[in-house]
């Protein structure tokens, strides 16, 4: 099979090991990485910065879905973020960050939150959370759905952005 012919990380019948609920977390994580690398995995510096039409750039993408990941686990694990975590949170929207950069965070955390995600008990999922300064409640399971739901929609912006800049360049 050509690489566009190999179906989902769902599909794929993989982490049968994995709880049900956990495991569509993780394939969504694994689908974004594959679309990440298929997609934006070869610009440049300076595409991954460019903001055609003002809007967000892949870098900013790639760096808030690294980083709203980690703040997400982190709150599901019912933690609070450590002061690292919200200066990271202040510099989403700063312009630059090379390529090498934002795919190591990017391939980092991916591989981190796996073992995160991992960890957590399937009997646990409706426990109560708190998120924010404002401790808006929730529960562990809507905090994990959050994660692939959150992260899936920053990397179609993220794909959206990088056909843009590619269709520009050429």
């Amino acid at each position: 099979m050509r690489a566009q012919e190999i179906p989902e990380p769902w599909l794929r019948d993989k982490l049968t090991d994995v709880p049900v609920v956990l495991r569509a977390v993780l394939h969504a994580l694994e689908l974004a990485a594959e679309d990440v690398a298929r997609w934006c995995g070869h610009l440049t510096d300076h595409e991954l910065n460019a903001r055609p039409a003002g809007i967000a750039p892949v870098a900013f993408h790639l760096r808030h879905i690294s980083r709203s990941i980690d703040r997400l686990l982190t709150y599901a694990e019912n933690r609070e973020l450590t002061s690292e975590q919200l200066v990271g949170l202040k510099t989403e929207l700063d312009p630059g960050g090379t390529r090498g950069e934002l795919f190591a965070e990017f391939g980092g955390v991916m591989a981190r939150s796996a073992e995160r995600i991992r960890a957590f008990i399937p009997t646990r999922l409706e426990e109560v959370r708190y998120v924010g300064k404002r401790k808006l409640p929730t529960t562990v399971g809507g905090l994990l759905v959050h994660v692939a739901d959150h992260t899936q929609r920053h990397v179609g912006q993220a794909v959206t952005t990088a056909k843009i800049v590619t269709a520009q360049s050429t």
